[in-house]
């Protein structure tokens, strides 16, 4: 990337993390709501099925995945937000590297990322979660967490652009919740149907939640299966995977957006 496209990037940034201080309800509930849902299933909603003892180190890992990939909906509304007012047209016709909107946004959604996921662990911290695997393994796990978060960014970019409108982001959530659902964050896939405990363990927000939870030294999965076994190359390989999908098609869309 030249110089110029790094200015013109480090412009769009700027620009992003402005609305911060425009909207500080949204950036607060963006921050709280992961808390108030790992409080919930912690101790109102009581132990996950499977989880036997303490459940919070199962839990924390669970959630702090399951936080990466419900901010899906926050890129989109953003995304969707500058297209139905015409900001990212006016943006376009502007003498720019025609990347540095991606580029911005990109940015500043890993910036919130990382603190969530910093609020996220000194809560955990503060209900009794301990981090056993040491300072490296807990920068890897960060690193997990925040790869499937791009991952996660580039499909919210994508599919924003294709919907064009933040009404239609509702239509999304509508899937986004069964898949993060659908996941060990909560239980031990051992204790669901056979064909359903095969489809949890294969999800991508699985395979990272079960990677973290070995990584920090706590409960991890019990099973001996092959996606189990293996969830760091998993928790790698299936980000990899949808950046290398969407990431092409986010940039193709956005290149054709006035055609």
């Amino acid at each position: 990337m030249t110089p110029y496209a790094l200015v013109d990037s480090w412009t769009m940034t700027r620009r992003e993390l402005a609305h911060w201080a425009r909207r500080p309800v949204q950036v607060l509930v963006a921050l709280v709501f992961p808390v108030m849902m790992l409080l919930m299933f912690g101790h109102l909603f009581g132990g996950g099925r499977g989880v036997e003892g303490d459940y919070i180190p199962y839990l924390v890992p669970g959630m702090l995945a399951l936080t990466m990939a419900f901010g899906l909906e926050g890129t989109m509304i953003a995304v969707t937000r500058d297209l139905d007012k015409g900001v990212i047209d006016r943006f376009r016709s502007m003498p720019m590297a025609s990347g540095a909107v991606l580029v911005g946004r990109a940015t500043a959604d890993m910036l919130q990322s990382a603190l969530n996921l910093a609020v996220m662990l000194g809560v955990g911290y503060a209900l009794g979660w301990r981090a056993h695997g040491g300072a490296g393994a807990l920068l890897a796990a960060v690193g997990l967490l925040l790869l499937l978060r791009f991952a996660m960014l580039w499909i919210g970019i994508h599919l924003a652009m294709i919907a064009g409108k933040p009404e239609m982001v509702q239509a999304v959530q509508i899937l986004v919740w069964p898949v993060g659902f659908l996941s060990n964050a909560f239980a031990t896939p051992e204790t669901m149907p056979g064909w359903l405990g095969a489809a949890v363990e294969w999800n991508p927000l699985s395979a990272t939640a079960t990677a973290v939870r070995d990584l920090f030294g706590g409960k991890g999965a019990t099973s001996a299966s092959w996606a189990a076994e293996h969830a760091v190359l998993l928790a790698v390989a299936w980000p990899l995977a949808l950046t290398a999908a969407f990431f092409p098609l986010a940039v193709r869309r956005f290149s054709r957006l006035d055609k």
